[in-house]
């Protein structure tokens, strides 16, 4: 197949078109809109460092084609903060040490924020499971669960 087609979705809140190769990734997508706080690490779905949310699910965006996010919505860690304000997450990694080299941080938080949307009472076996889906190569799981945990906890406080 060749050929670029046209993709419309909605990146980070705001519209956007985009002229794509049909084998083109959204992981690939996002480094030609230089979008780079989506790292790409094993490009094949098992390290989760690319996980960006589609349609409020995570997803890896070295599994998913560029062309898939027709119609859609696409949040990436470059849209995680708003109004100039770090998310919840980001502000909780921050104060537990959460980030270590930093490479697996975007996935994390990504996979975190859209679990907590879907669920701000997640408990400590939730949080662990979901921290099971994404690598870490520093082996810093245990600061990343306290900053889940912290974050869900004031999401709960939120009005």
């Amino acid at each position: 197949m060749s050929g670029r087609v046209s993709v419309s979705f909605r990146l980070n809140g705001s519209d956007c078109t985009a002229e794509v190769e049909p084998r083109q990734t959204v992981a690939d997508l996002l480094r030609a809109m230089h979008l780079t706080g989506t790292p790409v690490g094993c490009e094949q779905g098992v390290c989760g460092s690319c996980t960006v949310i589609v349609d409020d699910d995570p997803a890896r965006a070295c599994l998913m084609f560029a062309c898939q996010l027709e119609g859609r919505s696409l949040r990436t860690v470059e849209g995680l903060a708003t109004g100039g304000r770090l998310h919840a997450l980001q502000e909780a990694f921050d104060e537990e040490d959460a980030v270590q080299c930093g490479f697996c941080t975007p996935g994390f938080l990504m996979l975190a924020a859209a679990a907590l949307e879907h669920d701000p009472f997640l408990n400590d076996d939730a949080i662990d499971a979901l921290v099971s889906m994404n690598l870490c190569r520093c082996t810093g799981y245990g600061p990343i669960r306290r900053a889940i945990r912290r974050a869900a906890k004031e999401a709960r406080r939120a009005p």
